[in-house]
């Protein structure tokens, strides 16, 4: 007999889709879960959009408020995948409420928030995820296998890169993204949050740091309504970006390995380059989001001109094999998720915690705070 787990989703953009997707596959590749996500309802404050999605998804109710959701005995669960100045006031409600909570990184506009969000947790009992898909590639958890077996030898340097052209266009709207109020950081939040986490998966705390930021597109014009996604606007009032298009930020990890962490989301010819090297005192190990079942391995003695062999993951590595039935066939972004929601449900249902956490986004927060003072100041920060 397979428990029911009544699930709610706060926000109906692109995310909130990519979760409730997750919860309505998440049995097809993991029938042995022993809970059956129900949609229960959807919070969407846009006009209509709840209700499409209600149409397209079968939520059995929907409602404009997400203090609705919190009030909902219904509702056990939630993914929070709302704007990002609303994380901690949601998040916090939703522990306070007693319900799992799923939310999408940050979590909030600094390590504050997080932290108020991951108290909120551990107070109320509850178990969560956060949205650091990327560590879920099967090729990043065997590079992580890797690196831990000594393999490339000890660590000596990484480079984590996110590099994309979503707000290259100089007509891309002035969306909350763009407002420190409302978004907290610019790529610090949407992209090198996930650097940090993976630079973090892979080699370890992050023990000191300096970092350079810049802004590339000064200003945007106002869109004249709602907004999904990265919409374009055009002949609207214009106003300033408040936060950063660019990072680039040196690492000291308590390891002593080095790092350079690159994010942009003004580069273009770039989309969706995301990935790291790691070079270690006997080899390497290479990942790119754009060849996500792929790595890039050197180990051996020879040290000087030693090839680098591609490893095509399969059913052996992370979850792979719960989505295809041998290697080079291939997953896509969507299955991503579709492993951090068996992770979050697997945690409710067995009461232990698995993937990442609150705990991670808290880490995260911490770096990218530190990134943020650095770049004011020029100076190290020591975390």
């Amino acid at each position: 007999m397979v428990d029911s787990l009544g699930v709610a989703v706060v926000g109906f953009g692109w995310m909130g889709r990519v979760h409730t997707q997750a919860y309505s596959r998440v049995l097809h590749h993991y029938p042995r879960l022993g809970l059956r996500p129900e949609l229960v309802t959807v919070a969407e404050e846009v006009p209509g959009r709840a209700e499409e999605a209600a149409a397209q998804f079968g939520f059995a109710s929907t409602t404009r408020s997400w203090r609705d959701v919190a009030a909902d005995p219904r509702v056990r669960a939630v993914s929070v995948t709302a704007p990002n100045f609303l994380h901690r006031e949601i998040g916090v409600a939703m522990a306070q409420a007693g319900k799992h909570l799923w939310i999408e990184k940050p979590v909030g506009l600094s390590a504050e928030d997080a932290r108020a969000v991951a108290d909120a947790a551990a107070k109320a009992g509850i178990h969560s995820a956060v949205g650091f898909n990327y560590r879920n590639a099967p090729a990043v958890e065997a590079a992580r296998a890797l690196i831990a077996s000594g393999d490339i030898g000890t660590v000596t340097h990484v480079r984590v890169r996110l590099f994309s052209d979503y707000a290259a266009h100089p007509e891309g709207a002035l969306t909350w993204r763009y407002e420190k109020e409302r978004g907290g950081s610019g790529v610090l939040g949407d992209l090198a949050s996930h650097g940090a986490d993976l630079a973090r998966y892979l080699l370890g705390d992050i023990a000191s740091l300096i970092a350079d930021t810049a802004v590339f597109v000064p200003e945007r014009a106002r869109p004249t309504g709602a907004t999904a996604g990265h919409s374009r606007a055009s002949g609207g009032e214009l106003g300033p970006v408040e936060n950063e298009d660019y990072v680039n930020c040196l690492l000291r990890f308590a390891s002593g390995a080095r790092g350079v962490l690159e994010a942009c989301r003004v580069s273009v010819g770039e989309q969706n380059n995301y990935g790291f090297e790691v070079h270690g005192t006997k080899g390497a190990v290479f990942w790119d989001f754009r060849r996500m079942n792929e790595l890039g391995v050197s180990r051996g003695t020879s040290y000087q001109d030693q090839p680098v062999s591609t490893v095509y993951v399969g059913p052996g590595d992370g979850e792979f094999g719960a989505f295809q039935p041998g290697a080079a066939n291939a997953m896509g972004y969507d299955d991503l998720k579709v492993i951090e929601c068996h992770r979050f449900l697997r945690s409710i249902a067995e009461g232990t915690s698995y993937g990442a956490t609150l705990a991670d986004a808290v880490h995260s927060a911490v770096v990218l705070d530190a990134m943020t003072r650095s770049a004011e100041s020029g100076a190290w920060i020591s975390l």
